[in-house]
């Protein structure tokens, strides 16, 4: 009997062998138009540094305090926590001994200079839509920076998913090089958006679902941000962001400020805006807006939710007179500039409304709890300098009285939505806002 196990194991062993190996070389090879596609040039460098703000590369290779692209902010996953490399051009540490070759290697295929695959917390399934051109323009930018002798810190993550074997084997179900090309039944803009949301900006590593493989179901319908303890909404459904349903300015505006009349944006979402996306051009940001409009709207009506009882409700509302209505309004409709509330044609939006706010109304309520325990502020931008924010409300509240007003606010002026309990609130007081 041990003899036949140590048999079915042994087959079991080589058949997950040759389906890893499977993946190994799935690969391809785009060579660059010439040597001077990555030379040093002002026009190379000024196009590298766009891109690299358009893919946010900052924020997840600089630490927290530390040197810019010099790696080591580390990158909490359900598997174990990756560490963002060093990405100056320090010769023992960074990207000082890479080619371009190298460098499209990576951004391309998710391989390392050294042959190695690379862990997709780095989203090679998204840039290897990037072309070549855009890659040696990035590549050419970064060879300017000054470099930051730091080395690599070794990942920590758990057996088996530390094992190149199962990398491949994840790569082999999850990932196809491909380059972006442009779907000649659109215009122009809707293609450069597209490229910017689906590649470069790899918008969908946040906004979708991932299985317990961590593999994304693709598209932008929404989903739970591992370990960061975020919910990023669904752009589609009309439960959520539905961007389908706003008009083009107020998606452009939400992009380049965090702020719009239909709300702001708060989390990860908000450093994003800082630093990548408020410094993009207008025309790109028009045009991620217009792909974004694009996306197919599923109607999704909110499911019957049956209404907090009644001692959550009177103690959510006493809360909420208390701690909020003097910014938010006793109707909950917040305040625009010049103190009126509301926010009409023209007004921006200082305090949000809550009244018909679909991001309180998910399913999901771990966004309006992490707010009201940790507070929140919009992206500090050009065209928002100074925004008015929320403080945190943890040291106030505990766990029933912050379930009490987050479930009176979603069942308020018109908003349906289930009750939260204290113990929901209770699994997010310790989660740190990074």
């Amino acid at each position: 009997m041990m003899r036949r196990a140590l048999a079915i194991l042994a087959v079991l062993l080589l058949a997950a062998i040759a389906w890893a190996a499977a993946a190994w070389p799935r690969a391809e090879f785009i060579p660059s138009r010439s040597p001077q596609a990555w030379a040093p040039t002002s026009q190379n460098i000024a196009r590298g540094a766009y891109l690299a703000r358009a893919g946010d590369c900052i924020g997840c290779h600089t630490a927290r305090g530390g040197a810019a692209y010099a790696g080591g902010r580390a990158l909490d996953t359900p598997f174990g926590r990756l560490y963002g490399p060093n990405l100056t051009p320090d010769m023992a540490t960074g990207l000082g001994a890479w080619s371009a070759d190298d460098f499209w290697n990576a951004l391309h295929n998710g391989i390392g200079r050294d042959g190695r695959l690379l862990y997709p917390a780095f989203p090679y399934t998204h840039t290897t839509r990037v072309p070549r051109d855009d890659a040696d323009a990035l590549y050419a930018w970064l060879r300017t920076l000054a470099p930051v002798h730091q080395p690599n810190r070794p990942h920590a993550l758990r057996f088996p998913y530390d094992s190149q074997l199962a990398l491949a084997g994840w790569r082999l179900l999850y990932f196809r090089p491909g380059v972006h090309a442009d779907d000649q039944s659109r215009p122009p803009e809707w293609n450069r958006g597209a490229y910017l949301v689906e590649g470069l900006g790899h918008c969908s590593a946040c906004h979708s679902t991932r299985n317990l493989l961590g593999g994304s179901g693709g598209g932008l319908s929404g989903g739970l941000i591992p370990v960061s303890g975020w919910y990023a909404p669904s752009l589609t459904s009309s439960r959520e962001a539905g961007l389908g349903q706003w008009e083009v300015p107020h998606i452009v505006q939400l992009l380049r400020t965090g702020v719009s009349p239909q709300g702001a944006v708060f989390g990860p979402m908000a450093e994003v805006v800082g630093q990548s996306l408020q410094h993009l051009s207008e025309p790109d940001l028009r045009a991620m807006a217009v792909y974004l409009k694009s996306l197919p709207t599923t109607q999704e009506p909110l499911p019957p939710a049956a209404p907090p009882n009644e001692a959550v409700m009177k103690l959510g509302s006493q809360l909420y007179d208390k701690h909020c209505a003097d910014c938010h309004g006793a109707d909950g409709r917040g305040m625009a500039t010049g103190g009126s509330t509301g926010s009409g044609a023209g007004s921006r939006a200082v305090y949000p409304p809550l009244a018909g706010n679909r991001a309180l109304t998910m399913a999901e309520p771990v966004n309006a709890i992490r707010i009201v325990l940790s507070g929140g502020f919009p992206p500090s931008t050009a065209g928002n300098p100074q925004p008015y924010g929320m403080p945190p409300f943890s040291p106030v509240l505990n766990d029933a009285e912050a379930a009490a007003v987050v479930s009176y606010v979603r069942a308020s002026w018109g908003n349906a939505a289930p009750e939260v309990t204290a113990a929901q609130v209770n699994r997010y007081r310790a989660v740190p806002l990074d």
